[in-house]
């Protein structure tokens, strides 16, 4: 995973928000994470965020681009030959997580990813602009001149997310009915 941190404190950090003048503004990218965590970790990180002192607000962005995190259950199993529930993998495209002056996050989405200009120093070539191709794509090589217009591009992603969803689909279809086999076969391989 690539990660870029910056923080800014002073007159400069003014562009961000008036509180970043005084206790700093944070700005993180987080691009090609992926990780596996247990649902355990999840539930007990609650008492390591209490604290008894109100900590003071400090605005920041935090960018997750292209991370993947699976969440595996760890907890007992109830039948000694069941194979388990199935990890959860959530997927992250493009998320901005945003803390302004009143303390509050803010969660937003994108669906194109664009050059910020206030990112960390180094961080430019991270996140390229995702620019349609002006001419046309030439479905083949000795196609002449017809080729996929411009218009056809967002219909063709389309489509692939279609492919894509139903190809998820089908996985989780197998999941599931290997799961169903080795309940009467635990030692079931495919």
């Amino acid at each position: 995973p690539e990660v870029c941190l910056r923080l800014e404190v002073g007159p400069n950090a003014a562009v961000h928000s008036p509180l970043a003048v005084q206790n700093g503004f944070l700005h993180m990218l987080v691009h090609s994470y992926t990780a596996e965590l247990f649902m355990s970790f999840l539930t007990n990180l609650g008492p390591f965020l209490e604290d008894e002192i109100i900590p003071e607000v400090i605005p920041m962005e935090i960018e997750v681009v292209d991370a993947k995190i699976t969440l595996k259950d760890d907890s007992p199993r109830i039948y000694p030959t069941s194979p388990g529930p199935v990890p959860i993998t959530l997927a992250v495209d493009h998320v901005i997580v945003k803390r302004r002056d009143d303390g509050v996050f803010y969660l937003t989405g994108q669906q194109h990813r664009f050059i910020l200009p206030r990112h960390p120093p180094g961080c430019a070539g991270v996140l390229q602009e995702q620019k349609a191709p002006v001419e046309c794509v030439l479905a083949a090589p000795a196609a002449g001149t017809c080729g996929l217009q411009l218009k056809e591009v967002p219909e063709l992603q389309r489509e692939l997310q279609t492919m894509k969803i139903a190809l998820a689909e089908a996985n989780m279809d197998k999941a599931r009915l290997l799961q169903e086999i080795r309940k009467y076969n635990p030692l079931f391989q495919l």
